[in-house]
């Protein structure tokens, strides 16, 4: 993509974009400081809300759900409604930017089929989530403190026992680990109202009786040809996502999401990390040595997310990732969002930039497109991987993953083309998924151990005890 083409995106209108955020941080801030505390500012957000979605099919709920929230009498009903209101509006802006994106871009996307609603009992684990969520709204995040962090401990327990329910246990115990770490909130300087809420919207949605379940699976057969890896780690966990396009032999071309997740510890860093993936040998190999893959019957979800299964997977001819992008990647079809991955937040749409100027400060880099700038998500860049801003200040070619978040896009890069002491370099964030290929870095790791290993022997000698 030159430069130019993605100025257009920067440039490009995004009518009620702003509007409709605004309704949505009323509603967060009414979630700070709980629906049972309801200020003069906090009721007028919540009849904003209802305005704002006065023309749609949930119009009539929202609205019987917002007065009997004003009156103080608030059920599970009602709280869904305030879900899937805030959901809609923030789908509505996801819609929005990614329809402004495919146009500039030339990008076809795929339609949504809707699959059938699978019904879910109404009591069960899924009627204690929802109990302990609506207490969380009706307090407010101002009041968390440890007593109603535990006492979701019981309702968290039995929805990680129901595999049905498994989505929703995850988000719910992340949920509540932050709060604990939180806790009292009240003390906070500043309180994650947008993530929060997020979060407890989504677990509200996922917590019905009815909702839309797991994605529908097909098996594809084709040539992956990978175009880069986003390395997301935690303290207790890591997961390689790889973004990719998927060739199969009816001549369909698609972008395509592959992931795969190891637990750590929080001593794990840096490029140990990749060692956590050595039951995924294709898939490392692949990203390291930059080849294709061949899928045989692999399962690709609706949304475009292989359900990665190493046995499915072989190793494939050498496959250059920016002569991908520049050859193959104009003309894939980009896959569907699910419904509730509907979200600003949740765009990240991989690009190739060429023909920009970087401008280099203290703690930020941008690229000039001739027509705008874009700010490189620096923060991301992960400690796995040989991408620095030095050497983004110096390339000429950026391929990554354009994001959307606080407002304003931003790139994140996955592999860069550069001029470096007048040689060319190239540079991806998963160039050291087989080890390391710095000599610095290598000898670093070298004098430091190998966390991994030694923690794997510490585990086995518990294990045999």
């Amino acid at each position: 993509m030159l430069a130019s083409q993605l100025a257009a995106v920067l440039a490009a209108a995004q009518p009620g974009v702003t509007e409709t955020l605004a309704v949505v941080d009323g509603l967060d801030d009414a979630l700070v400081h709980g629906l049972s505390r309801l200020g003069g500012e906090q009721t007028a957000a919540l009849t904003a809300l209802a305005s704002a979605v006065a023309v749609t099919p949930l119009g009539d709920r929202v609205g019987e759900a917002i007065e009997k929230i004003k009156a103080g009498s608030i059920g599970d009903e009602h709280l869904a409604a305030l879900a899937a209101a805030r959901s809609a509006l923030l789908g509505a802006v996801h819609d929005e930017l990614l329809t402004g994106l495919d146009t500039a871009l030339g990008r076809t996307r795929a339609p949504w089929q809707a699959g059938a609603t699978p019904a879910q009992a109404a009591g069960g684990p899924r009627g204690g989530a929802r109990s302990w969520l609506g207490e969380l709204a009706i307090t407010g995040w101002h009041g968390v403190d440890h007593e109603l962090v535990s006492g979701g401990a019981q309702a968290i327990d039995a929805v990680l026992s129901d595999p049905a329910s498994r989505r929703l246990a995850v988000l719910l115990d992340g949920l509540a680990a932050e709060l604990r770490t939180a806790s009292p909130v009240a003390t906070m300087e500043l309180i994650p109202a947008r993530r929060w809420a997020d979060l407890w919207t989504r677990a509200v949605l996922l917590s019905q009786s009815a909702w839309t379940g797991a994605a529908t699976a097909e098996a594809v057969t084709g040539r992956l040809m990978v175009l880069g890896a986003d390395l997301h780690e935690h303290a207790t966990a890591v997961q390689i996502e790889v973004h990719g396009i998927l060739e199969t032999p009816d001549g369909a071309v698609r972008l395509v999401r592959a992931a795969v997740s190891a637990a750590k510890v929080d001593t794990i860093v840096g490029p140990a990390v990749w060692k956590l993936f050595a039951d995924h040998p294709v898939l490392t190999t692949a990203l390291a040595e930059r080849r294709s893959i061949e899928l045989t019957g692999m399962p690709l979800l609706d949304g475009g997310d292989l359900v990665w299964i190493e046995e499915h997977a072989a190793p494939g001819e050498p496959a250059d990732p920016f002569t991908t992008a520049r050859v193959r990647l104009p003309a894939a079809v980009a896959p569907a969002s699910q419904p509730l991955d509907r979200h600003p937040a949740r765009i990240a749409e991989p690009v190739l930039v060429e023909g920009y100027t970087v401008s280099a400060a203290e703690d930020s880099l941008t690229f000039d497109l001739g027509g705008g700038t874009v700010a490189i998500d620096l923060d991301r860049l992960p400690a796995a991987g040989p991408i620095t801003k030095e050497l983004l200040a110096a390339s000429t070619a950026c391929l990554g993953l354009l994001r959307w978040d606080a407002g304003d896009w931003t790139l994140q890069p996955l592999a860069l083309q550069a001029t470096v002491k007048k040689k060319p370099a190239e540079a991806h964030t998963a160039d050291w998924a087989q080890g390391p290929t710095d000599p610095k870095i290598v000898k670093a790791a070298a004098r430091a151990g190998d966390a991994v290993a030694v923690l794997r022997e510490r585990a086995g000698r518990l294990l045999r005890k």
